[in-house]
């Protein structure tokens, strides 16, 4: 597993991506996560115009969630994948455009439900980087064989940023 404090990004620039799948509201305290994931699996064949074999794990918060750590705060929180164009959408799913943008992405690898990466980057590196968290979705981006107890997993941490204005 990664050393946290080893743990820095990367810079990318996503160039925005269609995304369908399934959405919950959800918040901290009341974690949906999972069930979210047992809608989508079953049913991830269906969609049949996916650009890659990856899964997105997307949050979308209000512009207002960092302000202030409430952990019954509620968020949408997506299972989904990247597709081509939304020309064939399954019957109770959802498109997303995901905006493009700069973003900081960490590599993390261990299981999905430790908070400590999390906690580090909003905790330790955030606080000393020069950014700040933009409003824009936040997502992960996991394997095709992505299994969320592995201590072996790895996934990609997409946190949108943009620079400091002192």
């Amino acid at each position: 597993m990664n050393s946290n404090s080893e743990i820095t990004p990367r810079f990318m620039t996503t160039p925005g991506k269609n995304l369908v799948g399934i959405r919950l509201s959800m918040s901290l305290a009341a974690n949906r996560t999972g069930e979210l994931w047992q809608n989508l699996m079953p049913r991830r064949k269906e969609i049949t115009n996916r650009t890659t074999t990856d899964y997105i794990s997307m949050t979308v918060y209000d512009s207002d969630y960092f302000t202030r750590f409430n952990p019954a705060k509620t968020f949408d929180k997506w299972a989904a994948v990247e597709v081509h164009d939304f020309n064939h959408l399954p019957e109770g799913m959802e498109t997303f455009v995901l905006p493009a943008g700069p973003y900081a992405v960490f590599h993390y690898q261990g299981p999905g439900n430790n908070p400590s990466i999390f906690s580090h980057i909003f905790e330790t590196w955030l606080p000393s980087s020069g950014f700040i968290i933009d409003n824009r979705p936040h997502f992960e981006i996991l394997g095709e064989n992505y299994k969320v107890m592995d201590p072996n997993a790895e996934e990609e941490i997409w946190i949108p940023v943009k620079p400091l204005v002192k």
